[in-house]
């Protein structure tokens, strides 16, 4: 059995006391079965009709209303009420120099010193626990709205809507440790207590917030267990930022186009390897697509990261080794000195810093050293992506092997040329 040393996030205010907390007729007008079925929070019903995906933004005014006026609105109010644990508007942020640009964050106040736990990091599905925090024990101020399919083709908002004993509620509810504005969880069918693990059901939730909020400066991430999940209660993560990733630029190499109309590529000259899904015929297929890469990786245990772009038009997906080598004293101690936990933020380009030495020093060769210990060697990632697409039906054998020649050259040359460090 493989666990790390770790402190893990504070999403919620009710996190540290969360062993103290009743399990029921807690008084707290919280998101458990003893509160949230009586409760009356904001409903926003997006339209849950099979569509094409739109290959340009949303034009209408519901994307408008959904990102700025309920979702960055209703976070604004909360951070006026002081739910949040620092003002992450207040953090130092720059671009690195480079050819990706890499974005540096200096957050001290993420940095918790509280005891370490002992996490499990070689068991990417793991049984969900009750007596651990969730986020049934989050108290409902900190709730934006509920997030729910509705009927026809047109979304809708309730001020106050009741609870249907018939459809497990999801929530939007704010992340009291931001790392960046409009930082928030989207946590789906909250009362069944699902533990983290991706189902089809909840990964097309998360794809439909991200065609609502209708911006591409609005993404969601996804942490599996061993690739830095600190909570086992299924939730996504997503936030504000009007600037594009460094993974979002890097190059990729198209591998095929599914006969739902979905492109696979390979990621190129990035210090990670991943894979991009790309459009489709409608975005339930993306997402039946990109769900199965992710139970497959689950159930093959292996960590991994989604990065959701674009308005859920492109996801990124990253198997990680780096707790792995962690929790085998394979990293060094220099980059473990620096307390970087390299989850999908890190992953895609946003490097949160704990410490002042770190971000005034922060370069792209650093962001390179740093992000090639999380990736799989090139030997792995061929031998998982290989049993990968034969799973899924992505890519037949002999096709496979045909774009396996073809790319068989280094993705890593350019970085190589820019003397950044790269993978063996």
């Amino acid at each position: 059995m493989l666990t790390i040393k770790r402190v893990p996030t504070v999403v919620s205010n009710y996190q540290e006391d969360a062993a103290a907390a009743e399990p029921l007729g807690c008084g707290r007008n919280c998101l458990g079965h003893c509160c949230l079925p009586v409760s009356k929070l904001p409903l926003y019903a997006f339209p849950n009709v099979p569509k094409p995906i739109k290959i340009s933004p949303k034009e209408d005014r519901s994307s408008d209303f959904f990102l700025n006026t309920l979702l960055l609105g209703q976070w604004e109010d909360r951070m006026s009420r002081g739910l949040f644990r620092y003002d992450v508007t207040a953090c130092e942020t720059k671009v690195i120099p480079g050819k990706l640009g890499f974005i540096a964050q200096l957050n001290e106040g993420r940095h918790l010193k509280k005891r370490p736990t002992e996490f499990r990091v070689d068991r990417v599905l793991q049984p969900f626990d009750s007596s651990k925090f969730n986020f049934t024990k989050v108290g409902q101020e900190e709730v934006l709205f509920r997030f729910e399919a509705g009927g026809g083709n047109l979304p809708h908002y309730y001020d106050h809507a009741p609870v249907n004993q018939n459809s497990p509620p999801s929530v939007v509810a704010i992340n009291v440790s931001p790392i960046e504005y409009g930082h928030v969880l989207l946590i789906p069918r909250v009362l069944e207590c699902l533990p983290q693990r991706i189902d089809p059901d909840s990964f097309l939730l998360a794809l439909h917030m991200a065609e609502e909020a209708g911006s591409p400066y609005f993404r969601l991430g996804y942490n599996s267990l061993g690739a830095f999940a600190t909570i086992n209660h299924l939730h996504f993560q997503a936030y504000f930022m009007s600037t594009q990733f460094p993974v979002e630029k890097a190059p990729t190499g198209m591998v095929t186009v599914t006969e739902g109309g979905v492109k696979v590529s390979r990621l190129l000259e990035y210090p990670v390897r991943g894979l991009v899904y790309e459009c489709g015929n409608t975005l339930k297929e993306l997402s039946d697509l990109v769900s199965s890469v992710c139970i497959w990786f689950q159930e093959n245990n292996i960590p991994y990261n989604v990065l959701i772009s674009d308005m859920g038009k492109k996801i990124f997906v990253f198997p990680q080794c780096y707790a792995e080598k962690q929790a085998l004293g394979e990293v060094s101690q220099e980059l473990l000195d620096t307390q970087v936990n390299p989850a999908v933020w890190e992953i895609s380009g946003h490097m949160v810093l704990k410490r002042k030495k770190d971000y005034e020093e922060a370069s792209e060769p650093y962001a390179w050293r740093l992000l090639a210990e999380v990736s799989l060697s090139a030997d792995r990632f061929n031998e998982v992506e290989e049993n990968l697409f034969e799973a899924t039906g992505t890519v037949k054998p002999e096709q496979m092997h045909k774009e396996g020649e073809r790319l068989k050259e280094s993705a890593f040359a350019d970085a190589i040329a820019e003397g950044c460090v790269v993978l063996q």
